[in-house]
């Protein structure tokens, strides 16, 4: 290492001495030279950047003009009256009229415009989304090719990043047949990629290709067999260019009549039973599940799994609560992980939806799952909390033998080892009156910061994301004191509290069990999704073993640690967490770092440690009396927060503890302790 402290992005302030005023008032011009001549560069810089975009600007709207006046010419635009249509004759069931040819019709009449998307079938208005600033995108109908029955509605915002492979999942989904609807409203292709537009040509598509900025577009397809790879051609579809950058494609209207078929031609020929009833009933109301609703190979409803190593599975009669809303995609994808799992006992799962939905409540019925829908009651983060609360209180009402219950969202993955992790460790509440809960998640569990699956701490924040709860607590102590419908409050973040929480700790794992898929949420969107949740360790092994149990009550925990910190090698202060070698290339080692933490409040090197090692940094969490574990590069590290945390006693005195200013705050010029002050750069 050089003597310069390490890596240029992370150096200590250097303290110059003085000698000669003459040389200091030399060193004050030069430096206000470069200081403006660096103004000069980055002002001319500034200008050039500037210009580039009014040229881009000015390009693109002149190219869109242009290609607005080629697709004049190629396609004239038609002006459909876009007015209900009259009812059908007697006779014929609602929404069906006769095709003309002795056959049934479906007569379909679709809207795309900046400000609105309306879709009718058979006079009937099945979509009017006229409502400002929401719901931008792509408006997708699936129809049943029988009866005309709506299957599936979603909205695709592809102006934002994924959703154009969302688009693509979904409708790969679909069985084949199925009548096909779509309209842009406002905006969207900004982020749709080749695959989704090759899709679309595939499904009929002639202007899915060329589609651009704020264009308009409708289109009615029927889906076919790919596996056949017959081209198909769209029933009707109409595209308008956008003439400007600022400006939107002119309103898009649509009417046809669609053929149907019959209901023989519509169904699958599965095998009588009574799982097949259930994926009967389900698929012939509801799409865009894929190999479940296989003619040809469908998918298991059920789960039979080999016994693993741990037969013991304290956890068979514990309840699990899955909590819902309406994203019944979700859902489905969070009960095939849950049922797979070693040691699921599908008649302890009870499915809670928060409202009366008809698409999750259908979900849960199609694995034959307990399904209950709940009243709302308040709105936004409110109304989730009443929703929770409602939700446990039923479970312990349904099984009051039991004395816990594991509380699990709709989107999450479970690992293999879920059920055997909690039958491992239940115990525990029993038997430290010091542990708040056991939880499969671990907040600081990311690919580059854990790797021990058999390995568990303590931590004073309540993580939540797969959770096991005592009965006594929550009915003695957290349901009389539950907020009301009237407070805004998270209820996550209200079980944190001191004066809930009471001092009390909770057991996670080093590798989580739980795997946060959930990219649409009232707190989640896909950017978020990516940031804080797409990297987390997530263990794949059955059967995983825990290690040192016992370890994790309050007095052994405390020797555990303390042992671990007398044999750790002190990482050099001098050295930035952002540094790729901050962590020594070695393997099975444990080592620590001091950082500044002057108060149970004071966070901000944490934090700004956090950044460097691209975790979780919103706030304070997965700590123990101060102290963070975390594994990089194969090897333990232990970082301890000085002198708040009474581990500050293993800190040797020649070393030092490092300070790393919050850029956004003022600096500060003194702290309480002999301290290395760093500056950061954490842009890489």
């Amino acid at each position: 290492m050089d003597t310069n402290g390490g890596s240029p992005l992370f150096q200590p302030t250097l303290f110059v001495p003085h000698r000669r005023f003459y040389f200091a008032r030399s060193f004050s011009t030069r430096r206000r030279y470069c200081r403006k001549i660096l103004q000069g560069v980055v002002l001319v810089v500034l200008l050039f950047t500037i210009g580039l975009n009014l040229l881009f600007i000015v390009e693109t709207g002149r190219r869109l003009k242009s290609q607005e006046e080629q697709l004049q010419a190629s396609y004239p635009q038609q002006h459909i009256a876009f007015t209900p249509s009259p009812l059908p004759p007697a006779g014929v069931p609602v929404g069906l009229s006769s095709s003309g040819h002795g056959g049934r019709g479906l007569a379909v009449e679709v809207f795309s415009s900046q400000s609105g998307v309306e879709v009718v079938i058979g006079g009937a208005t099945i979509v009017d989304d006229q409502e400002s600033g929401k719901n931008r995108g792509i408006h997708v109908v699936v129809l049943n090719q029988a009866t005309g029955a709506v299957m599936a509605q979603r909205v695709f915002d592809t102006y934002s990043p994924h959703e154009d492979e969302a688009l693509v999942l979904f409708l790969n989904m679909i069985a084949s047949g199925r009548i096909l609807i779509f309209a842009i409203k406002d905006e969207g292709t900004f982020q749709m990629k080749s695959a989704c537009r090759q899709l679309l040509i595939r499904l009929g598509s002639e202007k899915a290709r060329n589609l651009g900025w704020r264009d308009m577009w409708a289109m009615v397809t029927r889906k076919g067999d790919f596996s056949l790879r017959v081209p198909f051609k769209a029933y009707a579809e109409e595209a308008t260019r956008s003439s400007e950058f600022h400006a939107w494609g002119a309103p898009v209207r649509i009417a046809v009549q669609i053929p149907l078929v019959s209901i023989q031609e519509s169904e699958c020929g599965w095998e009588e039973n009574e799982e097949n009833e259930r994926r009967r009933r389900f698929c012939n109301r509801i799409e865009g599940y894929g190999s479940v609703c296989s003619c040809r190979d469908p998918a298991p409803l059920a789960f039979p799994k080999t016994p693993g190593k741990i037969l013991n599975y304290s956890t068979l009669d514990v309840p699990v609560a899955v909590i819902a809303s309406n994203r019944p995609h979700y859902l489905f994808r969070m009960l095939r992980s849950l049922l797979s799992a070693e040691g699921a006992n599908p008649s302890m799962i009870s499915v809670f939806i928060d409202g009366y939905y008809e698409e999750p409540l259908a979900v849960a019925r199609l694995f034959n799952l307990r399904g209950i829908q709940h009243t709302p009651l308040g709105a936004k983060n409110a109304r989730i909390s009443q929703h929770y609360k409602a939700s446990l209180a039923t479970t312990f009402s349904l099984f009051p033998q039991a004395d816990y219950a594991i509380i699990l969202e709709e989107d999450l993955d479970v690992s293999p080892d879920f059920f055997t992790y909690f039958s491992q460790t239940v115990g525990l509440l029993n038997e430290d009156e010091s542990l708040y809960c056991i939880s499969a998640w671990n907040d600081q569990g990311y690919e580059q910061t854990s790797a021990d699956p058999t390995l568990l701490y303590r931590v004073e924040t309540m993580p939540g994301l797969g959770w096991i709860l005592k009965k006594s607590l929550f009915q003695n102590e957290l349901e009389p004191r539950w907020p009301t419908s009237e407070k805004m409050w998270d209820w996550d973040m209200w079980m944190r509290l001191p004066e809930i929480r009471r001092g009390r700790e909770c057991v996670i794992p080093d590798v989580s069990r739980t795997y946060h898929f959930g990219a649409s949420g009232l707190n989640m969107n896909a950017y978020f999704q990516d940031l804080y949740f797409k990297k987390r360790s997530f263990n794949t092994l059955p059967s995983v073993l825990l290690r040192d149990i016992q370890s994790l009550k309050r007095a052994k925990y405390e020797e555990l640690i303390g042992g671990l910190l007398a044999a750790a090698e002190p990482l050099d202060s001098a050295t930035s967490p952002c540094d790729k070698d901050f962590v020594p290339d070695a393997h099975g080692e444990i080592y620590s770092l001091y950082i500044v933490m002057r108060d149970s409040r004071d966070f901000e090197t944490w934090l700004q440690v956090a950044k460097c090692l691209k975790i979780w940094d919103l706030d304070a969490r997965g700590f123990h009396r101060g102290l963070w574990r975390l594994h990089i590069g194969g090897n333990q590290l232990l970082v301890v927060g000085t002198p708040f945390s009474p581990y500050t006693k293993y800190k040797p005195s020649n070393v030092s503890a490092i300070y790393v200013p919050d850029p956004r705050r003022r600096k500060t010029t003194n702290t309480p302790i002999s301290v290395h002050r760093l500056k950061v750069n954490q842009s890489g």
